[in-house]
C-alpha cells in the first residue's frame, strides 16, 4: 500500500445482522459490548490504526486525539459513505463535513488526512481540495 504503511484492524460490520439472533439478543449484545467497542475503537484511533479499508494518517490520528474527537461507528460510516460518493464523482482530495467535524480525505488512498472539530472550523482555510461533501 505504498511507502507510507498504516496499520489496519477489522471493525464489526454493523450493516449485517447475525443469523439466528432475535431482536432481544441483539439488544443485549449491543448493550454489553457497546463500551468495549467504543474503548477498542478509541484505542485504535489513538494508535493511528484504521478500520475496513479506511486509513488514518498519523497526522489525523494525532489531531483526533488532540481535539478530543471520537471516530465512533456512525461517524465512521458517514466517512466511508462519503468516500464512496466522492469516488463516483471523481473527487481526489476532498473536504468532508459532518455534524461533528471536518475531515480532509485522500479519496484515492481511502485515507483521512486530518480532522478539525466543529468548534474550531471557523476561520480555517482548507487548501488543495477539489471537492466538498456535507454529510448529515
Amino acid at each position: 500500500m505504498g511507502d507510507n504503511k498504516v496499520n489496519q484492524i477489522l471493525i464489526p460490520n454493523v450493516t449485517k445482522i447475525p443469523k439466528g439472533k432475535s431482536d432481544n439478543d441483539l439488544r443485549k449484545i449491543g448493550d454489553v459490548h457497546n463500551d468495549e467497542f467504543k474503548n477498542l475503537l478509541k484505542e485504535k484511533v489513538s494508535q493511528g490504526e484504521v478500520e475496513h479499508g479506511i486509513k488514518l494518517s498519523t497526522h489525523a490520528a494525532k489531531r483526533l486525539q488532540e481535539r478530543n474527537l471520537e471516530l465512533d461507528g456512525p461517524e465512521f460510516l458517514k466517512l466511508k459513505g462519503a468516500i464512496e460518493k466522492l469516488k463516483v464523482k471523481g473527487g481526489r482530495d476532498s473536504l468532508v463535513i459532518t455534524d461533528k467535524a471536518a475531515y480532509i480525505v485522500d479519496v484515492d488512498k481511502n485515507t483521512i488526512v486530518t480532522a478539525v472539530d466543529k468548534n474550531n472550523m471557523a476561520e480555517n482555510v482548507f487548501t488543495k481540495i477539489d471537492s466538498t461533501l456535507f454529510m448529515n
